[in-house]
């Protein structure tokens, strides 16, 4: 099983990416999402948060409050503290669904996660792909998505590498500069080089 990492700029398009490789055949993990279901469902966990941030950090319901927390994080520079006790739970739970993946018999497994390549090239990943998008289109985009300011895309920007750290590790890389259809195609070709050649690229 071919074992991948993929990154990229916040509203780079990653994840459109990690989609079209599901549908491929490939197990994905989407870090972000596992990040956010380990903060509901991990009592510990929970119980770290809202000493660290208060009650506020979930709503009466018991969910998440995505809101509270995103402004104690970037508006308010907590971002390290916030990551140091999630990240950890992530990375555990990771390498057992790449277990699972291969016992499954997943032809590539990707863990798709804005902050993969924070401490270096991970080593037990065989190949690292980056998607790559103008900075200005980036912020556009997700301006729009998540319903924010252009300034605080560019706050959560600033705590993220920057796309020349990430291409500098990059086995592969895909541009996403023009349209979904292009998008589609580049991500068609890279699985079919990881295909290829993924297995050996960490030896």
């Amino acid at each position: 099983m071919i074992k991948a990492g993929l990154t990229g700029g916040i509203g780079s398009g990653k994840t459109s990416v990690a989609r079209h490789w599901e549908v491929l055949g490939a197990c994905i993990i989407y870090a972000d999402s596992l990040a956010k279901e380990l903060m509901v469902t991990d009592m510990k966990l929970r119980e770290q948060i809202v000493s660290v941030f208060g009650r506020e950090s979930y709503n009466p319901d018991g969910s998440l409050n995505r809101g509270y927390l995103s402004e104690q994080a970037f508006t308010t520079g907590r971002v390290e503290e916030l990551n140091s006790l999630v990240h950890p739970l992530v990375y555990k739970k990771t390498d057992e669904l790449m277990r699972k993946a291969e016992a499954d018999g997943y032809p590539v497994f990707v863990k798709e996660a804005a902050l993969l390549l924070k401490n270096g090239r991970p080593e037990n990943l065989d190949c690292i792909v980056v998607v790559t998008a103008p900075e200005g289109e980036r912020i556009r985009r997700v301006a729009k998505r998540d319903q924010v300011s252009e300034e605080e895309v560019r706050n959560r920007i600033r705590n993220q590498q920057s796309e020349e750290y990430m291409l500098g590790l990059s086995d592969y890389i895909i541009d996403n500069s023009k349209d979904a259809a292009h998008l589609k195609e580049e991500a068609v070709r890279i699985y079919s080089l990881m295909l290829k050649t993924g297995h050996y690229l960490a030896e």
